[in-house]
């Protein structure tokens, strides 16, 4: 999605250790603007599925998901819980993931009451990328035999083992763009959606992306097409170059 991947560009800020940080906008800072037209688009991708509850994990997720479903004929929303409380009663659905982002090890909970046996669901969450999260969220669904029909996230660590789990696994997995490391991206380009591009990818100025793009590729035009490899010892400024800044 074009508005997510310019965002992304805009605000985002990658730290140490490729953390990409984008809470001015998507997990602290809330554009509910944008949640509405991610909403949208998911809507577009899982066209045709049949989706009773929508869930997804605390914190993060849950304003993504809650916006999300006005989409899906506003069906319920249910986030998985990380933490105990005097509130949470009957019995649960239980299990363990890690955060690497936080370097620790959550339980996470579900009451058995709000997932009910042979409904059809879409997980939804604002990052992937080991995969930890959504692979626990993924147990409960197994243990509470409900159907997942698809998984949606904004932003894949397109560097990091998870999504390409997904996919092996069968999974229908729709994001709006995955950006690969290390990328170059020209002032004015159109990504559309579900488009993958690779890592070390330049793409130049105006092009229109309506394919995926491999990784190591200088690529332009509309639509856009690979024109070169990019060598490993490429300086920034030949980078520059080729995008045509």
């Amino acid at each position: 999605m074009k508005e997510l991947e310019d965002r992304i560009r805009k605000d985002g800020i990658v730290r140490e250790g490729n953390v990409l940080k984008v809470d001015s906008f998507l997990n602290h800072k809330c554009d509910v603007a944008l949640y509405d037209q991610m909403g949208a688009e998911w809507a577009r991708l899982f066209e045709g599925k049949k989706v009773d509850k929508i869930l997804t994990i605390e914190s993060s997720g849950i304003g993504i998901a809650c916006v999300a479903a006005t989409h899906f004929n506003n069906v319920p929303v249910v986030f998985a819980r990380k933490t105990e409380s005097k509130n949470l009663d009957g019995e649960q659905y239980r299990t363990q993931i890690k955060s690497y982002t936080k370097g620790r090890t959550y339980e996470v909970i579900v009451a058995k009451r709000f997932l009910e046996r042979g409904e059809h669901v879409i997980i939804l969450d604002d990052f992937l990328a080991m995969g930890c999260a959504l692979n626990g969220l993924l147990e409960i669904c197994e243990e509470a035999g409900v159907v997942v029909e698809g998984i949606g996230i904004a932003i894949e660590k397109g560097f990091q083992p998870g999504g390409k789990d997904l996919r092996e696994r069968g999974y229908q997995y729709n994001m709006p763009v995955r950006i690969g490391e290390n990328c170059w991206i020209g002032a004015g380009v159109v990504v559309l959606p579900g488009v993958t591009i690779g890592d070390n990818v330049v793409v130049g100025a105006g092009s229109i992306v309506t394919r995926d793009l491999p990784s190591n590729v200088v690529a332009v035009g509309n639509p856009c097409h690979v024109i070169a490899e990019v060598p490993d010892d490429w300086t920034p400024e030949e980078r520059a170059a080729a995008e045509g800044r």
